[in-house]
């Protein structure tokens, strides 16, 4: 009893906190116990599902169910959103930790994370341009003249030239006036550059040269153009190129991580776990990866949002721009070249995507060369080195931190509440240049950008990465090579898969054309039979002319049906040729989903108007005639189709494919046989019958109805009714030529898919511009270079190169 009240009063004594302390200790315990369990469980897997499967936190946790063992392929896209939003709430804070921990994980089992250094050495571009008389504009004049000149005179073509000079590319800031070359040096560094334009010098990613990989797989380059099927939302686009792009090594990376831990027995985080193993599984519809960058860019409050053109509305042109970024950084290349890439955001926007690219290139050993315009001083301070372009060469190239105190030592400095980007700018131009000289005791003296370029050359920070790059690069750095040796990321199954899923999606969104043209053809089908009612068709010759004429306009209407196709088609077009350039699939997994999804449309177009017209116009009766003529119509709609395609695919753009259309059509309906017939046809052209599908569908009609058995009717001369109508229309064929014209037909729809193919494949995307100059411009820049030649011994005199130049030794090393 004692001891019993003892213990009471010694239970009393102890703080009411005490005890709930003890029992949330034993609750956390009992947690820890279940998450080891939960674990050994996960661990005792296959490999093949133990990379699938990690400890999941359900969004009905606060219910009690805790976290669960989840397959993170089968994620809903509640759960996902839910997941990333606890991972991050506070972009910048929140994605540097979750990037941290990612780099702590991968380190703790001694792995490295694959890394891509480019270099660039000697580099230079070189574009053959017209000489014009007069202003360089592109007139019919201008063209004329040119091209007489150009035979006439071949020493009238100039050259443009981009000056790369040097350099090592990792988290870089591009800087220089519009015109000045920097789109032709990242198209350049990222294997893009237009096959007429002349490269010289050498570029090299981890010690190998673009002609020994797909440096398109490797590297990301992101247009300054927003180019984007307006129909798909945003989340639509970035998670089809997230599957066409592939995990990349990721998949790789996960399998050993997950290996070392078994081994070593280290139990991850579980958020850190499911997001890897989210992202690094292959075949997904619907990646995480979409939803982390959705978040880090701001655009989880559009992914839903169509994104719109100018005639249907969508995003706004900042959100646009900040979609082309994410469609491109959801993959796993890790050479980013971008750009433009602030054009329509505001600084604070550009300052928070900036930061997150800063924390991937410096956690995960990345390359990003980004070209802005006008960067904010806290935007430009994120970066680690800077070049600078004027003329088409480059000016400086180095750390951020030492450009001021270069031009400093080239007697230009820059005031205290001067941005540096804008001071760099403005530095090396002629207007500009006078308001930083910064010598009073020296009389100003305009330094030209081949004297900066020259200063930059024999500075230390010139003579440093020169000797940097007369290193060559040790590839025993980098095992585990990042750099893509196939054109395509995921099998051809796989992107054949993604581009069916989204044809079909972008036919559901067109759902009102292609109910509108369907409810178009019935209305027109009720109005055409009508108008060629039976009560007028005698077995005579006026009602088979009667009947001629009701099936030429069959034909008419059907062929025509599939005129909206060469418009659709054209619209996709640039942003079709901008996925194939990236190489994110091949042009008949475009093309063949575009073909197979039509033909359901061209079945229910047939039969509606077989159905509607057939028996009320008043042709054979029989049930055989009704099918042969259906599936005729079938059969040429289809070749329309295919045709539009084709000539959109030719000529790509609305204006001229609507006008070589309408040429095509009137040729077809005027050799189709029944305007022309082809007796009447001169003899050096009636090769033209034979050319064209409408041909094919007429004889297929006529005979399927002028052979039927009511038309066997015998007139003078021992013929039947049925062949003098066809004899005087010039389709006097035997009855195997409907199967013939049936083959062909469907001959021509094969063939202009073919060619749909090839245009794809081979045919560039027209050029906006020319590469054009005046021959007084050119004599002002060849006369400008000589003078700046003369004058080469008389600028040693300025002040950059004397004793007390500063001189700093930077080691050029990768960012950690």
């Amino acid at each position: 009893m004692e001891l019993t009240a003892i213990g009471r009063n010694a239970q009393s004594s102890f703080p009411r906190g005490t005890i709930s302390l003890d029992m949330d200790a034993d609750s956390i315990v009992e947690e820890d116990e279940e998450v080891q369990l939960q674990w050994a469980a996960i661990e005792r897997l296959p490999t093949f599902k133990r990379i699938k499967t990690s400890l999941f936190e359900a969004s009905n946790a606060k219910d009690g169910e805790g976290k669960k063992v989840t397959d993170v392929t089968k994620l809903g896209a509640a759960e996902r959103h839910l997941f990333i939003e606890k991972l991050i709430n506070h972009i910048e804070n929140d994605n540097l930790r979750l990037l941290q921990n990612l780099r702590e994980r991968i380190d703790r089992v001694g792995m490295k994370l694959p890394t891509v250094e480019v270099r660039y050495k000697n580099l230079s571009v070189q574009a053959e341009c017209e000489v014009v008389q007069g202003k360089p504009l592109p007139t019919l004049w201008n063209t004329i003249a040119s091209f007489l000149s150009k035979h006439s005179d071949p020493s009238r073509m100039s050259e443009i030239v981009t000056d790369g000079r040097h350099g090592i590319c990792r988290l870089t800031l591009l800087l220089g006036p519009p015109g000045c070359g920097k789109t032709s040096l990242l198209l350049a560094l990222s294997g893009r550059l237009d096959q007429s334009l002349e490269v010289e010098g050498e570029i090299s990613y981890n010690g190998y040269k673009l002609d020994e990989f797909v440096p398109q797989k490797t590297s990301a380059y992101i247009s300054q153009y927003d180019l984007h099927i307006p129909e798909m939302t945003v989340r639509e686009t970035i998670d089809f190129s997230a599957h066409c792009q592939g995990v990349g090594s990721r998949a790789d990376i996960m399998l050993e991580v997950s290996r070392r831990e078994k081994e070593a027995g280290i139990v991850p985080d579980p958020d850190v776990d499911t997001y890897m193993k989210a992202i690094s599984a292959e075949g997904q519809r619907r990646n995480l990866q979409t939803d982390y960058v959705l978040k880090i860019l701001g655009l989880d409050i559009c992914a839903d949002i169509m994104v719109g053109s100018a005639l249907r509305r969508g995003i706004s042109g900042g959100q646009k721009k900040r979609l082309t970024t994410g469609e491109m950084i959801v993959g796993p290349t890790k050479a980013l070249f971008m750009d433009e890439i602030s054009t329509g955001l505001d600084s604070s926007t550009t300052f928070q995507i900036v930061t997150c690219l800063q924390q991937l290139v410096h956690i995960t050993d990345s390359t990003a060369l980004i070209s802005l315009l006008q960067p904010a001083p806290e935007t430009f301070n994120l970066f680690d080195d800077v070049i600078l372009m004027a003329e088409g060469k480059i000016v400086y190239h180095g750390p951020c931190s030492h450009a001021l105190q270069f031009f400093e030592d080239c007697c230009f400095k820059c005031p205290q509440r001067k941005g540096a980007a804008d001071f760099l700018q403005e530095v090396i131009s002629k207007k500009d240049q006078a308001q930083y000289w910064c010598h009073s005791d020296i009389p100003y003296q305009y330094v030209s950008v081949n004297q900066f370029i020259e200063m930059f050359k024999a500075s230390n920070l010139g003579q440093t990465l020169a000797e940097e790059l007369s290193k060559p690069y040790d590839k025993s750095l980098c095992p585990n090579s990042p750099l893509s040796f196939s054109i395509y990321s995921s099998r051809k199954w796989e992107l054949f898969k993604a581009c069916m899923s989204r044809e079909l999606l972008l036919m559901k969104r067109n759902t009102f054309v292609y109910v509108f043209k369907t409810a178009q053809l019935m209305l027109t089908a009720i109005i055409t039979m009508s108008v060629f009612v039976s009560t007028r068709t005698e077995v005579d010759l006026r009602g088979a002319n009667y009947l001629m004429g009701s099936m030429y306009y069959a034909l008419i209407r059907l062929f025509t049906n599939g005129v909206a196709e060469l418009s659709l088609t054209v619209i996709r077009l640039p942003a079709v040729q901008k996925q194939r350039s990236f190489y994110l699939y091949p042009a008949w997994a475009y093309s063949i989903p575009a073909s197979i999804l039509k033909i359901p449309f061209s079945l229910l177009d047939s039969l509606l108007w077989t159905g509607i017209t057939y028996y009320v116009i008043g042709y054979s009766p029989e049930v055989t005639r009704f099918l042969c003529q259906f599936l005729l119509l079938f059969a040429l709609h289809l070749a329309s189709t295919s045709m539009c395609r084709f000539v959109a695919s030719i000529f790509q753009t609305m204006v001229l494919a609507t006008t070589v259309g309408s040429v095509i059509f009137v040729l077809t309906f005027l050799f189709g046989g029944f305007i022309l017939p082809r007796p009447s046809l001169p003899p050096w052209l009636r090769w033209g019958f034979w050319i064209f599908p409408m041909t094919y569908g007429e004889i297929g009609i006529t005979l399927n109805e002028f052979l039927a058995p009511r038309w066997k009717k015998m007139l003078n001369g021992n013929t039947t009714m049925g062949n003098r109508v066809l004899t005087s229309h010039g389709l006097n064929f035997e009855g195997y030529f409907y199967w013939i014209s049936l083959g062909a037909l469907f001959g021509f729809t094969i063939l202009f898919d073919l060619g749909f193919i090839l245009a794809l494949t081979y045919l560039k995307p027209p050029k906006m511009s020319r590469a054009i100059i005046s021959k007084k411009r050119l004599s002002q820049l060849q006369g400008r270079e000589d003078q700046e030649r003369s004058r080469q011994p008389e600028n040693e005199s300025i002040p950059a190169h004397n004793a007390e130049t500063r001189k700093t030794g930077i080691l050029l090393t990768h960012p950690k």
